[in-house]
């Protein structure tokens, strides 16, 4: 057997991923077993647990394979120090230290890492170390697990190497390059400025920026077109760098930038006045024209009517939604993982396909990501003793009381925790580590926003609904079992809102029939979810369906502001004892927040302050 691990890190979002004869065995993200919000580092717990799935050990493997080329990117930050001399001279000197120690000598690194991870000797022979292009392999993660055999993808994203675009040429098992522009002028460094300009932060913050596009007015598109990006009619594009820092500063924009719009960056925290709303909604705008230029010249460019998608810009699920409607493709394909953490995935697909050239075989009807399901699970036993180790009361269900009791409190309005089988690999909560609410409830989004996830209060919750009822809601005309597509609710669902009823201050408004997920838009980020792709979860939803009429729940990650989402069953449970979350399931055990007691509620708040 060849077992082939993949490797992202030193950057943002770093994740190990295991493919056993082309077979994807496991992956998942460093972060979410050191709790560090994406984690850069080497991820060894991920790989620990990536080995450990498949019962090997290091000296095991067929081959490493790392999603970038060091050397090349460091050839990219030397020439743009050198082009902006004497600017950014303090940055260089803050940098250099790290490339000429650490990333420069990324194999040494790499070899030093596995062998510490393994408790190996130096004299162990360690598996061989291949290197792949960073859009390589997003383009990779893109295409081999897709369910189609040929299609154009495209990779959007801050930047890898030199590339920040790419179109490429998918076919059986050959990714053929056909389009390419280069640092500095990146969609993804250009939506990230806004995300820093408006008080987020950069590479966590850009989700954010888009929840709050809707809540401002495009008014700033043609001063953007006019002094910030010039757009050619085949999607490539320039930017004037003349506005921004992100080269060689600290900084995202510069002082020319906040003259242009009149103020300056918004402080983190602070609440966005009208400004920084319609600077929102205009960069949303600009973004999703971008991406509907480029989509239409990869068409050109391929013949096909398949496109797959991946770089950190494919997280943008507004703007997906609208390629789906607007662009030229019958269908679109979305890399779950899409950012830097699903490197890891394509780089050792990569390896997979071209390295060992084996063939491959896409199936029409699924795609090889199993529902994106790839992390840890815990069973039964390992649950219960934690919570009996913890002395925390539960119940013990079986499977049909768990659905139809977990059902009936959904129904009353209370906030569950829901933790069952492998978690997800990607940024989304899929049915597995979510936290679930009805989404008939008017007060639902300000209960789940500010009391538990202890964020923004605009911030959007997404409906997980049973996938054969999803067009009686929403206006969507594919699957979207990853929560990367947004779609209009159904306009017989909706309530018209007066214009002055649309701002941040009235997010209480009831928008439609189902105001806990329908934006101020009246739109929605859905998740379809099939009984083939998730079981347990379609069945909780079919058992609420049958108790309320309503086949959808929200679905929100199982986190609070500032965490990751959780992992482990302990992860859970402090979690739940942290916040004010109703109910909790871990597995087929029931735990209510009613049952306990006073002072272990109050250190596990208390630990998660002092974590904060």
């Amino acid at each position: 057997m060849q077992y082939i691990l993949g490797i992202s890190c030193f950057y943002h979002d770093s994740a190990a991923c295991l493919l056993v004869d082309g077979v994807i065995v496991a992956a998942a993200q460093q972060e979410r077993f050191s709790r560090i919000k994406h984690d850069a580092a080497f991820p060894a717990d991920a790989i620990r647990y990536c080995l450990a799935e498949a019962d090997i050990s290091v000296t095991d493997l067929s081959a490493v394979v790392f999603y970038d080329k060091p050397l090349l990117k460091f050839e990219r930050l030397l020439e743009t120090y050198l082009a902006h001399v004497p600017r950014g001279f303090r940055s260089f000197l803050a940098a250099m230290p790290v490339w000429l120690k650490e990333k420069l000598y990324l194999k040494t690194v790499l070899r030093r890492e596995l062998r510490n991870l393994a408790g190996l000797d130096s004299k162990t022979t360690l598996p061989k170390l291949l290197f792949s292009q960073h859009h390589q392999a997003h383009a990779a993660s893109a295409f081999y697990p897709s369910p189609f055999q040929h299609a154009a993808v495209i990779c959007l994203d801050g930047v890898g190497e030199w590339a920040t675009s790419t179109i490429w040429h998918g076919k059986d098992s050959s990714l053929t390059p056909l389009f390419e522009l280069q640092f500095p002028h990146s969609l993804g460094l250009l939506y990230s400025a806004f995300t820093y300009y408006c008080g987020f932060k950069v590479n966590s913050g850009e989700y954010k920026l888009m929840g709050l596009a809707p809540y401002g007015e495009p008014r700033f598109v043609e001063t953007i077109y006019r002094e910030l990006i010039d757009v050619k009619a085949d999607g490539s594009f320039a930017l004037n760098m003349a506005y921004f820092n992100y080269p060689v500063g600290s900084r995202m924009t510069n002082r020319k930038f906040e003259q242009l719009f009149g103020a300056p960056p918004l402080s983190p925290d602070a609440t966005p006045g009208q400004l920084y709303l319609d600077l929102a909604s205009s960069v949303q705008q600009v973004t999703e024209e971008v991406v509907l230029k480029i989509a239409r010249h990869a068409h050109r460019l391929t013949g096909e009517d398949k496109l797959c998608l991946a770089g950190g810009v494919a997280l943008n699920c507004v703007a997906n939604g609208r390629l789906l409607r607007e662009g030229p493709f019958t269908d679109i394909w979305i890399q779950p993982a899409a950012g830097d953490a699903g490197g890891a995935l394509g780089a050792a697909m990569l390896a997979w396909h071209q390295y060992y050239q084996q063939p491959r075989m896409a199936d029409e009807q699924q795609d090889q990501m199993q529902g994106s399901y790839l992390g840890p699970a815990y069973c039964n036993e390992e649950i219960c003793q934690l919570l009996d180790s913890q002395q925390i009361p539960y119940q013990q269900l079986s499977d049909d009381m768990l659905y139809h009791s977990t059902a009936g409190l959904l129904a009353a309005g209370q906030v569950v925790g829901w933790f069952q089988g492998r978690m997800e690999f990607g940024p989304r909560a899929l049915g597995n580590r979510s936290i679930l609410g009805d989404a008939r409830s008017a007060t639902m989004q300000s209960i789940l926003n500010l009391k538990i996830k202890q964020r923004e209060s605009f911030r959007p919750f997404a409906p997980a609904v049973m996938a054969e009822h999803a067009s009686e809601y929403f206006d969507l005309s594919a699957a979207s079992p990853y929560m990367l597509l947004v779609a209009k609710v159904n306009p017989e669902l909706c309530i018209s809102l007066p214009p002055e009823a649309r701002g941040l201050a009235q997010l209480a408004q009831q928008r439609s029939s189902l105001p806990a997920i329908t934006h101020i838009d009246y739109s929605a980020r859905v998740q379809t979810v099939s009984k083939q792709g998730n079981p347990g979860f379609y069945h909780l939803l079919q058992t609420f369906h049958e108790l309320t009429a309503t086949p959808m729940l929200i679905n929100t990650s199982f986190n609070v502001r500032g965490e990751p989402p959780v992992c482990s069953p302990a992860d859970a449970l402090q979690g739940f004892l942290a916040t004010d979350m109703d109910y909790l399931v871990l597995g087929n055990c029931l735990i209510s927040k009613t049952e306990q007691q006073p002072a272990k509620l109050a250190a596990a708040r208390l630990r998660s302050f002092t974590a904060d």
